[in-house]
């Protein structure tokens, strides 16, 4: 029996069951339906909109029925139409008369738009833990990493030294406001939909405000339309994990570039690596692969959420069934992606004497020449630019770096040059020197590492 067969006398075609049907993914809210359910009951009995024993009994049954479901003592009919009519089905058969008070003032649209938020709420707070988690480990590698030279790059080109620790608390950085996207958007979806009914309301004298209460809502939706037609949460929570699997791909492109062996920044743990079927020296990161893949498919989570809502007049069209599956696995897929990159991170070996190596090519100190000129000469930085970018080209035909050019080449550019230029140049206090806040110096990194860790301690 459908939950809207009220002036429907025919059977629905099986195929259009099976088409209409929502169970296969809806089914996960159980705990919520019940929660949504105990809070919407507890508040009927307390206004008298049903007796207050009968609302009792209600309650305790629907604990049962959580209970049964929970210990596998209840299996969900896979061939039902949605985990609202389970429940209610089994609670009327357990109850009779009782059982079908429970829908009183309530429509399946509101029910389904307080289920659906009280679900994502909690999946937010999963989300933001393991957020948090994957940060203290960047913390940690940058502490490790906070005085290991390496090239910082733009167009893929080697361009200034930076540390190690540097780069992870820039990633750090990152998944902070992925923290950040998801507490906003939990705040804005923290209002109650329940007493919207089907989209008008309801003319029973119901309190929301004591719903919202019981549920742990900030306040009631303020319109009763707006109450079953907003998926806004729905679009802003995959957008926001849309971001974090933007950060988690760009992260796993560099971790995939850093296990070549034309880099070798970096080995990661045989635990996260695979090898060829064909070839039996390789090494493959095939979970930062697999990673990065995996963004493109919650981007289409996003696209889809999107488009489905695009032309929607108000106020519930039976479209919006297609929210939880896009949502849903928008929450699965970084789940399921930070579960794995966050041991992978962990146990990663860096490989200092490689990354110092490739920092010592690439004239990554010509800023550095170029400052010492500047700064201690005087000359205006565009000249002292110019100069530097003809010692380079001097290098490039030699076969020399800035650090083993001899002094006298240098003269020929600039007759300021002294033997001063090669402390200037130096990897180290290339590095050392950018103390200015935000930079690469490893007192920086190592005092950020600390506040980074404070940040995700405090919130």
């Amino acid at each position: 029996m459908k939950l809207w067969q009220g002036s429907f006398h025919g059977e629905l075609d099986p195929k259009t069951n099976d088409f209409n049907s929502s169970i296969s993914f809806d089914s996960r809210m159980f705990r919520e339906d019940i929660e949504g359910s105990i809070a919407h009951v507890t508040m009927l009995g307390e206004c008298g909109v049903i007796d207050p024993e009968e609302a009792g009994t209600i309650r305790q049954e629907l604990c049962r029925i959580r209970e049964d479901i929970e210990k596998g003592r209840m299996q969900i009919d896979p061939n039902a139409e949605d985990i609202h009519t389970v429940i209610e089905e089994e609670l009327t058969r357990r109850l009779g008369d009782a059982g079908k008070r429970l829908h009183t003032a309530r429509s399946r649209n509101d029910q389904v738009a307080v289920d659906v938020r009280l679900y994502l709420r909690k999946e937010c707070d999963s989300l933001t833990a393991q957020l948090r988690e994957l940060i203290e480990v960047l913390c940690d590698k940058a502490e490790e990493g906070s005085e290991m030279v390496m090239p910082g790059y733009t167009h893929l080109q080697r361009a200034q030294p930076i540390t190690f620790g540097h780069h992870m608390l820039a990633y750090a950085e990152m998944f902070l406001r992925d923290i950040g996207r998801l507490e906003d958007a939990k705040k804005r979806m923290n209002v109650m939909p329940l007493g919207s009914g089907a989209l008008a309301g309801t003319t029973y004298p119901i309190d929301r405000f004591r719903t919202a209460e019981l549920l742990h809502f900030d306040a009631p939706c303020r319109n009763s339309l707006d109450g079953v037609a907003d998926r806004d949460f729905c679009a802003e929570i995959t957008g926001a994990i849309s971001l974090a699997m933007v950060h988690l791909s760009r992260f796993s492109e560099e971790l995939v570039l850093w296990c070549s062996w034309e880099f070798r920044f970096v080995r990661l743990d045989d635990a996260f690596s695979t090898g060829s079927s064909i070839m039996p020296q390789k090494k493959n990161p095939d979970i930062a692969e697999l990673v990065r893949g995996k963004s493109g498919r919650v981007f289409g989570d996003l696209m889809g959420l999107l488009t489905m809502m695009k032309g929607l007049p108000l106020a519930y069209n039976k479209d919006m069934q297609e929210d939880k599956e896009a949502v849903f696995d928008a929450v699965d897929t970084l789940r399921m992606c930070l579960t794995a990159f966050i041991p992978m991170v962990k146990t990663m070996t860096l490989l200092p004497d490689n990354m110092r190596k490739a920092a010592a090519g690439g004239f990554i100190n010509a800023t550095d020449v170029a400052d010492y000129l500047v700064e201690q000469k005087g000359l205006p930085f565009r000249d002292a630019y110019r100069m530097t970018g003809d010692l380079v080209a001097k290098c490039m035909e030699s076969g020399e770096t800035l650090e083993s050019l001899p002094l006298s080449e240098y003269r020929k550019v600039c007759p300021l040059f002294d033997e001063k230029v090669y402390d200037a140049i130096s990897l180290a206090a290339c590095v050392n020197g950018r103390t200015v806040y935000g930079g690469p110096a490893p007192e920086n990194v190592r005092a950020m590492a600390k506040a980074v860790r404070e940040e995700i301690t405090h919130e």
